[in-house]
């Protein structure tokens, strides 16, 4: 299962508009040929968790940038926001005491304020500036409106029922597995340990909730051994290792044993657990992100030349992460049919490598134009996803 680390920069695409989100520096950008930035409007506003948006009385609409400056003693969050609606046009995430950041916005008629956010104090409220001038039509930035905890909780149930209601077949797929180790048949076991591993592979955006049950299930080898040589290594891939080589089967005995055990202890805990709802957003991004990273350099393969079913496999499980979203994102203007048109044609594309005798191309024997090919669509795909993880990023209001 993919590991899943914050991303520093993000796009988002919002009817034709590009908006570049940088986390931990500035969120929402939206990026100009460096020959209109001089054309830009720019305003100097000081921001903190006593006052916010000082420097800012009046504009005119259009393109604008803000250099903020955070004056207080501590990091603070800053919103730019619709003063009537709650749309954010553009956030800075993190501004340490005494830094300055810019982001740039191009606005509309429309009444607008500045919020600040200390992680121990209320919200801080500037002045409304009202916009009446502008007669600009397209290419506003677009708002978006913010997602609390409580809008996530819903899709957050639906989604844990979904893994809920999956874990049984795995837990059973994992028990097949150790029973053909068992008895000692290679081709048998390898397509056993293939079921198992995408079953598993599809639960993706539960990966926090799994904790350390995930690193004893499906971990990679420490840095600097292989899966063949980590004595510490269990899981998928301590018998991936095993099954691909000349070893007898029966040497994985014990570690596909361990395996069945650990999933059905998984699967008693999980009845208990409590996913993150602030985390399946950006799990439904991140997924396929780090199938990218992790999954196309063929590194995590030790032995079984499965890669692309674990990639079939991901995009499986990014789906399921979108599906309980699909209201929310809706009542924020997101449009996914691209992205499910492109989730559907980069699962059509990895399938066309999944071989009649059921066994897997492995990456390295696509031709040039194949793994050109994936890795266009899929780079694709994961640009559309990432509005998915800006929208659903929880966001305290003004009144908070």
């Amino acid at each position: 299962m993919a590991r899943f680390t914050k991303t520093t920069q993000l796009g988002v695409v919002f009817g034709g508009i590009a908006v570049i989100i940088v986390v931990g520096i500035v969120l929402a950008i939206v990026t100009r040929p460096a020959s209109r930035v001089a054309a830009i409007g720019r305003i100097a506003i000081t921001a903190g968790v006593d006052t916010c948006g000082a420097g800012w009385a009046d504009s005119k609409g259009g393109a604008l940038t803000f250099t903020v400056t955070n004056a207080s003693l501590a990091g603070i969050e800053v919103y730019l926001q619709n003063a009537k609606s709650g749309l954010v046009y553009g956030e800075i995430e993190g501004l340490g005491s005494g830094a300055s950041a810019d982001f740039s916005v191009t606005l509309g008629n429309g009444s607008y304020r500045f919020v600040c956010l200390g992680d121990e104090s209320p919200a801080a409220t500037g002045a409304t500036v009202t916009i009446s001038d502008s007669t600009k039509r397209a290419a506003l930035t677009p708002g978006i409106l913010p997602v609390t905890q409580n809008d996530l909780f819903g899709p957050s149930k639906l989604y844990q029922a979904w893994i809920s209601a999956r874990l049984p077949a795995l837990e059973s797929a994992a028990e097949t597995l150790a029973t053909d180790v068992r008895a000692g048949g290679r081709t048998a076991a390898q397509q056993d340990w293939t079921d198992a591993h995408v079953q598993y592979e599809q639960l993706g955006a539960a990966y926090g909730a799994f904790g350390a049950a995930d690193t004893a299930i499906d971990g990679d080898p420490a840095p600097g051994l292989t899966a063949a040589t980590d004595p510490h290594l269990t899981g998928f891939r301590r018998i991936e290792a095993i099954l691909w080589s000349g070893s007898p089967v029966t040497d994985a005995a014990a570690a596909s044993q361990q395996l069945a055990a650990d999933i059905s202890a998984l699967q008693s805990s999980f009845a208990t657990a409590r996913l993150n709802p602030a985390d399946l957003g950006l799990r439904a991004h991140e997924i396929m992100e780090n199938t990218i990273q992790d999954q196309l350099n063929g590194d995590s393969d030790a032995g079984s030349g499965t890669t692309l079913a674990t990639v079939d496999a991901n995009i499986a499980g990014t789906i399921a992460a979108i599906e309980p979203l699909r209201a929310l994102l809706a009542s924020r203007g997101y449009d996914l049919e691209k992205t499910d048109d492109w989730l559907a044609r980069a699962a059509t594309l990895v399938e066309s490598f999944h071989q009649l005798d059921g066994r897997w191309t492995p990456i390295t024997g696509l031709s040039t134009a194949d793994r050109q090919k994936l890795n266009a669509t899929l780079n694709q795909t994961v640009e559309l996803l990432a509005p998915i993880a800006a929208i659903c990023e929880v966001r305290r209001g003004a009144d908070s």
